[in-house]
């Protein structure tokens, strides 16, 4: 399911909704544990997990972009810059598993947008892959594929 991408009062919003038959637990894992969140985000690294501290996105070779934890919550909320924008990560408890809610803040739409939202797409395709043991494949093609899809939704939407 591609995400639905909002107008807001203050630029736009994409909304992710993913079910997963596993556990809160199971799927909090995958966005904290350095060696779960190195299996679909290798450039990603959590030193310390609380409100105010940052997230490393390492750029190649030694560089690091710092983002800011804005919010977090164990087991629940996970929000931190992304640039100019915000990712945040909500995860509640249903029936049979859980919710993910995956909200990227979008100050503007750019060209670079619906790169961004293609690779949360596969991102979280691969997330689910890993909950189920199945081998994550393909993830070339698939990010492909959904590049086209949010390039169309994101020009809908200018």
């Amino acid at each position: 399911m591609l995400a639905v991408i909002s107008k807001r009062n203050e630029g736009y919003e994409a909304r992710f909704k993913r079910h997963f038959a596993h556990q809160v637990e199971e799927v909090w894992s995958y966005l904290v544990e350095n060696d779960k969140l190195r299996q679909w985000f290798p450039e990603l690294q959590v030193a310390d997990l609380r409100e105010g501290e940052v997230i490393r996105f390492h750029m190649g070779d030694d560089r690091f972009e710092e983002m800011n934890i804005l919010s977090f919550a164990s087991r629940s909320v996970l929000e931190y810059t992304w640039g100019e924008d915000r990712v945040r990560f909500e995860l509640t408890p249903e029936p049979g598993g859980s919710r993910l809610l995956l909200v990227e803040s979008l100050g503007k739409l750019t060209d670079h947008t619906p790169r961004d939202l293609a690779g949360w797409h596969v991102c979280l395709e691969v997330i689910k892959a890993l909950l189920e043991g199945r081998p994550v494949e393909g993830r070339r093609s698939q990010w492909e594929e959904r590049y086209r899809d949010y390039s169309q939704l994101v020009n809908d939407i200018r």
